[in-house]
C-alpha cells in the first residue's frame, strides 16, 4: 500500500505502541501537544500503566486496550502515518530463569513484527525504540576499565572495536550473548531493516541507554535510578550487587523529555532519518555510578538508607555502559539538555506529588 498522502498541515496520525507505559505515555502526550492525532495502544500488563490513562484522556489521546502480540489488534486500527514502537518487556532479567521467556519473545519480537506489518499496510514511518542491550556482554565485560573513586572509568586505549573513552559506538561487535531482552530487540532491528528495504518504509532505530524521569515505575531490573530514589524515599534497603560490592558500576541516563524531543524531530523529517541506526543516551557527561547515585539520592531526599555489598555478580550485568552518540550528533543539533541531577530531582518531585498512587502501583 502506498504511503498515506500528507495533510496540508504538519499534523499526522501517529500510533504509539506501549502507549500507556513510561516512554509511550510521555511521548503520546508530547505529540498530542504538538497537534498530532495520537493513538496509544497498550495491554496494561505492567503495574502502574493504568495511572497514565487519565493523563492520556485529558490530552485528547485515543487509547486502545490492545496487545501487539495479536496482529488483529493492530490491523483493526484505522490507517496511521507513523508508528513509534515503544512496546516491550523491558526487564533485562525477564526470562533468564526460564519462565517468562515466551512473553519476552512474543512481545519484543513477534509484537515488533506485527507493528511492521501494520507499517507495511499503511506505508507508515517507523521509529523503533531499541536498546543498548543489543551489544553483547562478553565484549562489554572485556573493556579496559580503571577504578576512579566511586566509579569505573574507561581507559583511553581499548582493544575492542567500537569502544573508546567516549563509550560504546554502533561499530561495537555484535556476536555473543546479550540476554533474551537484548536478543529480541536486535532481532527486531534486523527484521525492520528487511521491511524497510523490501517495502520502502522509512525507519529509524534508536538504541537507547537508560531512560529515566517522572512517571517511571522503577524496579531493580528496569528503571534503576527511579528505584534508587523510591528506596530512599521509603527507607527500603538497597544492595550494590557484584563488581566488589562498591557500587562502582556505571550507566548513562537520559531524561525522558530529552528523548521525546529527539523522537519528535525524527517524526518530523522521515526522509532525513530513514535508515539511521543510532545510539541515544546521556554519554559520559550524563552518567552515574550506583555509589554516585546514592550520594545524590541522599542529598535530594534528605534521607539515608543502608546499602549492603553483594560480592557475587548478577547474571546479565556489565560493569559499565556509556553511549557514544557521535553518529547521532553528526545528524542533528539535538543534544541532551538535562543533567543526571535534574533527572533525579524531577523524578523525586513527581514521586512526592503522587506518592500514594506510585507506591500503590509498585505494591
Amino acid at each position: 500500500m502506498p504511503p498515506l498522502p500528507s495533510p496540508a498541515s504538519d499534523t499526522r496520525r501517529i500510533l504509539v505502541t506501549g502507549g500507556a507505559g513510561f516512554v509511550g505515555a510521555n511521548l503520546a502526550l508530547a505529540l498530542a501537544a504538538r497537534g498530532h492525532e495520537v493513538v496509544a495502544l497498550d495491554n496494561l500488563r505492567r503495574r502502574g500503566a493504568e495511572l497514565n490513562l487519565a493523563r492520556l484522556r485529558a490530552a485528547g489521546v485515543a487509547f486502545v486496550h490492545g496487545d501487539v502480540r495479536q496482529l488483529s489488534d493492530l490491523l483493526a486500527l484505522d490507517p496511521v502515518q507513523a508508528i513509534v514502537e515503544c512496546s516491550a518487556e523491558p526487564s533485562v532479567l525477564a526470562g533468564m530463569s526460564g519462565p517468562g521467556s515466551a512473553y519476552v519473545v512474543q512481545s519484543n519480537l513477534i509484537g515488533a513484527y506485527h507493528c511492521f506489518e501494520l507499517a507495511r499496510r499503511d506505508g507508515a514511518q517507523v521509529v523503533f525504540l531499541s536498546t543498548s542491550r543489543v551489544y553483547p556482554m562478553g565484549p562489554l565485560n572485556a573493556l579496559a576499565l580503571r577504578e576512579a573513586g566511586p566509579r569505573f572509568e574507561l581507559e583511553a586505549e581499548q582493544t575492542v572495536a567500537g569502544a573508546s573513552s567516549e563509550g560504546i559506538s554502533e561499530d561495537f561487535p555484535l556476536p555473543g550473548a546479550r540476554t533474551l531482552y537484548g536478543a529480541t530487540k536486535l532481532s527486531a532491528e534486523l527484521l525492520l531493516a528487511e521491511y524497510a528495504d523490501s517495502f520502502g518504509l522509512s525507519a529509524v532505530i534508536d538504541r537507547c541507554g537508560v531512560i529515566a524521569g517522572p512517571w517511571q515505575m522503577g524496579k531493580v531490573d528496569q528503571g534503576v535510578f527511579t528505584h534508587w530514589l523510591l528506596a530512599h524515599h521509603t527507607g527500603s534497603p538497597l544492595s550494590y550487587i557484584g563488581y566488589g560490592g562498591h557500587g562502582r558500576q556505571v550507566r548513562d541516563l537520559l531524561h525522558i523529555d530529552d528523548l521525546v524531543e529527539l523522537i519528535a524531530e525524527q517524526l518530523a523529517d522521515p526522509e532525513r532519518w530513514a535508515g539511521a541506526t543510532v545510539n541515544v543516551g546521556g554519554g559520559r557527561q550524563g552518567s552515574l555510578s550506583l555509589a554516585e547515585t546514592t550520594a545524590l539520592c541522599r542529598e535530594i531526599t534528605g534521607r539515608e538508607v543502608a546499602v549492603a555489598p553483594v560480592l557475587q555478580d548478577r547474571p546479565g550485568d556489565v560493569p559499565l555502559y556509556l553511549s557514544d552518540c557521535r553518529r547521532l550528533f553528526a545528524r542533528t543539533d539535538w543534544r541532551p539538555q538535562r543533567s543526571p541531577r535534574q533527572v533525579l530531582q524531577d523524578t523525586y518531585a513527581w514521586i512526592k506529588a503522587n506518592e500514594r498512587e506510585v507506591l500503590g502501583a509498585l505494591g
